[in-house]
């Protein structure tokens, strides 16, 4: 069975918690639980992950590349937090691997400040999803998997 990646960055293990107003009350673990659910109606695995580190994040995306060529993995869907705004070092690996990537915002990022209005990952990026919630993750995995069909 194929997989995607589920990758979320930095401050993603506070949802549920962190700003609320904003965010929703629904927690990381509760959003792992709706992906393993959509991906299993779509016949995929998920591997769910999340870090505060950078080198961690860049090192399963050269992963998940790998899988993708070696036909294990659809690509991923990604979070990056304030990743999005900040690293040219997760753009760049994303390009490098070939990964193919829908970049996922809980909340409108254009409609905020205006600093996370830019994103280095969205020019790297298969598709973007922003400001539907939570529900963001499995419009992600439906696209992703959409979108590799359509190629087969």
């Amino acid at each position: 069975m194929a997989s995607v990646l589920v990758l979320n960055g930095p401050n993603l293990n506070l949802l549920g918690t962190r700003k609320p107003e904003v965010y929703g009350s629904t927690t990381l673990a509760d959003v792992e639980e709706m992906c393993r659910q959509e991906a299993g109606k779509l016949g995929l695995d998920v591997v769910f992950h999340q870090s505060n580190w950078e080198g961690q994040i860049i090192d399963w995306i050269h992963e998940t590349g790998a899988a993708v060529k070696a036909g294990e993995s659809i690509g991923a869907v990604y979070n990056p937090g304030a990743h999005t705004h900040t690293s040219v070092a997760i753009r760049d690996a994303i390009e490098g691997a070939s990964l193919p990537v829908i970049e996922c915002h809980i909340s409108n990022v254009h409609a905020r400040e205006e600093f996370r209005h830019h994103s280095f990952i969205s020019p790297v990026a298969r598709g973007v999803v922003i400001g539907f919630g939570v529900l963001g993750y499995t419009l992600g995995i439906q696209a992703l998997h959409r979108l590799t069909q359509a190629e087969k």
